[in-house]
C-alpha cells in the first residue's frame, strides 16, 4: 500500500472519462480527516477523479490519536435518543443521519474488514479497539478507487475572489495552484492546532461572504473560582490533582433558566474540574459564562441518598473520631469527595449535620472560565447553516461545500462526533454529485479543463 505521506497529488494524475473524451470533473477535497476522506469516498465511488490535499505530512491524524485509548466509532442507542445529543441543531443534522448514520457507519467498517461491538456504556468500538489497522485499510481502499493524495499542502484560499475554481496552496516547494470542478472543505474546528484543525480558514470563509460563528471550545473543562483566586487550593490542588471523582451526579441551570443534569464521573485539573461528565454538560456551562460571567456546577457527592438521611447519618454520635473518619464510616464519602467538601464549605457547615448535607447533595462549584479551545476535544460555532443550501454549498461561493466540524454543531463525546463528521461528509459529497449533475438530475455546472499546476 502506498504511504499516506507521499504526496500523489503532485504526480500528473490520469484522470477517468466519464462515456467519452471529456474527463470527469475533479473535486478538491481540503482536510484529510473522517469527514474528508469519507466525502473522497463517496465522490470517487460515483467515479469522479478526487484529491484529497492536507497541510499535515499525513492524513487522520486527529483519528489516529483519537483512537489511542480505544476508538470510539459511534454508539449503540436507539437513534431517536442518538439524534437528541444534537441539541439545537438535531434537526438539521438527523436527515444526514438517516442516510448515514450508528448501523451505516458498522457496516461500512464492516465492510473494511474492522468488526465492531457495543461496549457496557452503549459506545460501539472495533474489536481491536485501535485506529490505525482501519485508517490503513481506508486508505487502501480509497487508493483502489483513484483518490490521489497532496499532504504539506496549507489551503490558503483562492486565486482571485471566490469562487474563482483556482485554489491556493503553500507546500514546502512554495505555493501551488490547483484548479477544481468542485471543492469540498472539511478541516475541522479550531481545537487541534498541532494536528492541522487551527480554524485558520475562518478569515478566508468570511473574506469569501460565508457567515461564521465563533469557534468555542466544546467539551473542555473548566476553572473554578478558588477562595483565594482562581483554581483550587495549593493544598486541594497538590493532593488530589489527576484524581477521578466516580458515582457523582452534576447539575447546572443556565441562563435561560433550564436545568441539565448527568450523572457519572469527572476529574480533578490543576485549575478545575474536567472529563467526560463535565464534557457532557459543556455547552450550558460555556453559554451561561459568556451569557452571565460565571456559573455554577452543583455536585451530589452521594446519589441515591436523601439530604434526611444523610442528616440523620451525620448526627449519630461521632465520640473521638475525626471528622474524616465519621464521614467515611456513616455516609461512605472519603478521599477526594471529603477533599472537596473541605475546599467548598465554609469550617461551620461541618458542625451542622442538616448542612453538611445539603453541601453533600449539592456542593457548589464556581466556575469562572472554560480551559483555552486548543485543549477543548471539538469546538462549537462555524460555518452557519443558514449560509449554506440544502446540499450542504456555500451560498456565496458556487461548488465550495463544507463538511465536519466546520460546521456550526456540537455535540457531546460518546461517539457523537465522529458519527456526525461521516454523516456531514456524505451529506456534502452528495451535494457536489447533485451540483455537478452526477445523481440523476439536470447538470448545474459544467466540467471544466483538467486540473492545472
Amino acid at each position: 500500500m502506498s504511504s499516506p505521506d507521499r504526496p500523489d497529488g503532485d504526480r500528473p494524475q490520469v484522470r477517468p472519462h466519464c462515456g467519452g473524451l471529456a474527463p470527469c470533473p475533479h473535486v478538491a477535497v481540503i482536510g484529510g480527516g473522517p469527514a474528508g476522506l469519507i466525502a473522497a469516498e463517496t465522490l470517487a465511488q460515483a467515479g469522479l477523479a478526487v484529491t484529497v490535499f492536507d497541510a499535515m505530512p499525513s492524513v487522520g491524524r486527529k483519528f489516529l490519536l483519537a483512537g489511542r485509548g480505544g476508538l470510539n466509532l459511534t454508539h449503540g442507542e436507539a437513534l431517536e435518543k442518538f439524534v437528541s445529543r444534537y441539541g439545537a441543531r438535531q434537526a438539521l443534522i438527523a436527515p444526514m443521519l438517516e442516510r448515514f448514520g450508528p448501523d451505516a457507519l458498522r457496516i461500512w467498517a464492516r465492510e473494511l474488514g474492522i468488526d465492531t461491538f457495543i461496549g457496557s456504556s452503549g459506545r460501539v468500538f472495533p474489536t481491536e479497539m485501535k485506529a490505525a489497522p482501519l485508517l490503513r485499510a481506508w486508505l487502501a481502499r480509497l487508493r483502489s478507487h483513484g483518490v490521489a493524495f497532496a499532504v504539506r499542502h496549507r489551503w490558503l484560499g483562492w486565486v482571485g475572489p471566490a469562487p474563482d475554481q483556482r485554489l491556493r496552496f503553500s507546500t514546502p516547494t512554495g505555493e501551488r495552484i490547483v484548479e477544481a470542478d468542485a471543492v469540498l472543505l472539511a478541516l475541522g474546528g479550531g481545537s487541534w492546532a498541532r494536528l492541522g484543525s487551527d480554524g485558520a480558514w475562518v478569515p478566508v470563509l468570511r473574506g469569501a461572504g460565508a457567515d461564521v460563528a465563533e469557534l468555542l471550545p466544546a467539551n473542555c473543562g473548566f476553572d473554578v473560582a478558588g477562595a483565594a483566586g482562581p483554581g483550587w487550593s495549593a493544598h486541594f490542588g497538590e493532593r488530589f490533582r489527576g484524581q477521578p471523582l466516580k458515582s457523582v451526579t452534576a447539575r447546572c441551570t443556565d441562563a435561560g433558566g433550564t436545568v441539565h443534569e448527568r450523572a457519572g464521573e469527572c476529574l480533578i485539573s490543576a485549575t478545575g474540574i474536567e472529563g467526560g461528565l463535565i464534557y457532557a454538560l459543556s455547552a450550558p456551562l460555556r453559554d451561561t459564562l459568556r451569557a452571565l460571567g460565571a456559573a455554577t456546577l452543583h455536585l451530589d457527592l452521594a446519589p441515591g441518598r436523601s439530604p434526611e438521611r444523610l442528616a440523620a447519618e451525620l448526627g449519630r454520635p461521632r465520640g473521638s473520631r475525626s471528622m474524616a473518619s465519621h464521614l467515611q464510616s456513616q455516609v461512605g464519602i472519603k478521599g477526594v469527595k471529603a477533599g472537596l467538601l473541605r475546599e467548598c464549605l465554609a469550617k461551620s457547615d461541618f458542625d451542622d449535620p442538616a448542612r453538611l448535607a445539603v453541601g453533600i447533595k449539592a456542593l457548589p462549584l464556581r466556575l469562572i472560565a472554560t480551559r483555552p479551545i486548543d485543549e477543548a476535544i471539538s469546538t462549537a460555532g462555524g460555518v452557519r447553516f443558514e449560509t449554506l443550501d440544502a446540499h450542504l454549498m456555500l451560498q456565496a461561493c458556487p461548488g465550495v461545500f463544507v463538511a465536519g466540524e466546520m460546521l456550526d454543531w456540537e455535540a457531546p463525546t460518546g461517539g457523537y462526533l465522529l458519527t456526525a463528521c461521516f454523516a456531514t461528509g456524505v451529506a456534502a459529497a452528495q451535494g457536489v454529485l447533485h451540483w455537478l449533475g452526477r445523481d440523476g438530475t439536470s447538470t448545474a455546472a459544467p466540467s471544466r479543463a483538467s486540473m492545472q499546476t
